[in-house]
């Protein structure tokens, strides 16, 4: 096992009732808040109406910066920046999904440092600074609500990357299950991709760190039984509380501990392009290329494979069916596996192919080269 650190400050209220301590963790963060939200759902599902009386009931003065789309921009981040210190904000109050509460944390970094966001997010400039960050978050996902990382993409410099910082971390977070009730199952089940391949990302970063394997596989193994039964009945609480959990559990450090790196991420390097150049929901993107990824490097994570395949089964399987037991789990939930399944063909597989070789994405503990690219486009 690796030497680490633990570090995990946010706060983090679960259930039915932790938006209600949102004023409490307040009081004492400043009087003029920035509110940052997303396109419009927070407004039409009532749940804007909820955080902002509760701000006001605390006697707060209220920015707001709205419109953030999912696969969040740079631009956005730059606006509210901006807007921040034009108005000489306080403290920042993130509403929404993991591309809110991203994209507050780079306005943070960048407002209380006066600096650019995408010279940060390219680690040109270091940010010393922070103030109070605060996440009520309404879609299961990410994890970002209890960890320091975010991505944001650029379309003039066609990246979309990630950063991460101790400084970026919530200072408090509010999970209501009830909050996601009216995330549509398209939304869901990208958002149950997205934290199996965090849970694998973690898993494929290196050196031998047992407990955090069977972490990672009881993670996976909780959300490939709630999921099937979670899709078919999209309100039940006790459902969208064991996805909400699993999707914090699988990005707030307790699946790295011991490993190598904090993460291989190699997987979401490569599917990030494919948001970049068609906008595609990010779950998607992964469940294309994290099979993909597995097939090309067989031969290199052939044991890794099977200790998982033996986690989630109890069985000695082959590399091969832990592999299949990944794509038969995303056809079963609905999600594709192949980009002719989201309306791409042989020409963007080609275009995708370029724009891997100009931006060499690649993991942390494991190493992709173009060879490696050229397995890969021949497998989604």
């Amino acid at each position: 096992m690796e030497d680490f650190i633990a570090y995990n400050p946010t706060k983090l209220y679960f259930g039915r009732n932790a938006g209600q301590n949102l004023s409490t963790e307040i009081k004492n963060s400043g009087e003029k808040i920035l509110l940052l939200t997303g396109k419009g759902s927070v407004k039409k599902y009532g749940y804007y109406d909820q955080i902002k009386n509760q701000l006001e009931q605390a006697g707060k003065k209220i920015v707001e910066f709205s419109g953030i789309k999912p696969n969040p921009i740079v631009d956005d981040a730059e606006k509210a920046a901006e807007l921040a210190r034009k108005e000489k904000i306080d403290l920042i109050v993130a509403l929404g999904g993991g591309s809110v509460i991203d994209t507050a944390k780079m306005v943070n970094m960048a407002y209380a440092n006066d600096l650019p966001v995408w010279s940060i997010m390219k680690r040109e400039v270091t940010p010393e600074k922070k103030i109070p960050l605060f996440a009520i978050l309404t879609l299961a996902a990410t994890g970002t609500e209890m960890n320091g990382a975010a991505v944001l993409q650029n379309h003039e410099t066609n990246e979309k990357i990630g950063y991460f910082s101790p400084l970026m971390y919530p200072k408090a977070s509010f999970l209501n299950p009830e909050m996601t009730f009216t995330v549509p199952k398209g939304q869901t089940i990208n958002g149950i991709i997205d934290l199996i391949a965090h849970s694998l990302e973690a898993y494929f970063s290196g050196g031998d760190a047992p407990l955090a394997d069977r972490f990672v596989a009881a993670n996976i193994l909780e959300t490939m039984d709630y999921a099937p039964k979670l899709l078919d009945n999209l309100k039940d609480y006790d459902l969208r509380a064991r996805m909400m959990w699993s999707a914090t559990v699988a990005e707030n450090g307790t699946t790295v501990h011991g490993r190598k790196t904090n993460g291989d991420w190699g997987t979401h390097a490569l599917a990030h392009h494919i948001s970049l150049l068609w906008d595609t929901p990010h779950g998607q993107t992964l469940s294309i290329i994290f099979p993909a990824w597995m097939k090309a490097l067989k031969n290199a994570i052939k044991n890794r494979l099977e200790n998982l395949g033996y986690l989630l089964t109890g069985q000695k399987i082959s590399a091969d069916e832990t592999i299949n037991l990944f794509e038969n789990f995303f056809k079963q939930i609905g999600a594709p596996i192949r980009m002719d399944e989201i309306g791409l063909g042989d020409d963007d597989k080609k275009q995708l192919l370029e724009l891997w070789k100009i931006n060499k994405p690649t993991g942390l503990n494991i190493i992709l080269t173009e060879n490696d690219y050229q397995k890969i486009i021949n497998f989604v």
